[in-house]
This record gives C-alpha cells, structure tokens and sequence, in this order.
C-alpha cells in the first residue's frame, strides 16, 4: 500500500455475499488486444470488507485498498453506487 491518502479505488459489481462481513466484488475492464486490436473485457474478483453485511448481490460499489485483514482480504467497500436486485 502507498501513502495514507494515495489508496487504490475501484468499481465492481458483487457477486456473492454468502461470507460474514465480506464480499466478493467482480471488477471489469477492457483490454486492447496487441495483434487484432479489439477489446477484450478482463476481470478480477476482490474480496472487500463489508461492515455491517449492506452489500446484496448484485450492487455496484466502489472499494479501497486497505490493510489485511485475513489471507486474502485487502480491501474495503467504500460505497454502494447502485442498490442491486439481488440473487
């Protein structure tokens, strides 16, 4: 992690919510191909902190970098963008 104020944001979509305080959080983005230059969309999943168990299926939410807090849990939701409709 960088400076305090330096800390990495994304936006993504949840895509489970079934773990205690956590989330995992699908983050797209496009890729433009080095020989057929057409765009692909890549993908990674986060695992995000989630105080309070607000976050449903579905929701579009911004996380942060933020400290570990288990083997694979780096970050944070900062904020729900868009209320989802759920699974």
């Amino acid at each position: 992690m960088s400076a305090r104020g330096m800390r990495r944001t994304l936006v993504g979509t949840v895509v489970s919510d079934k773990m205690d305080k956590t989330v995992v959080v699908r983050v797209d983005r496009l890729v433009k191909d080095r020989v057929y230059k057409k765009y692909v969309k890549l993908f990674a999943r986060y695992m995000a902190h989630d105080e309070g168990n607000a976050c449903v299926v579905g929701d579009r939410v911004q996380i942060i970098e933020h400290r570990p807090m288990s083997k694979r849990k780096r970050w944070k939701v900062q904020a729900t963008l868009t209320k989802g409709v759920g699974a």
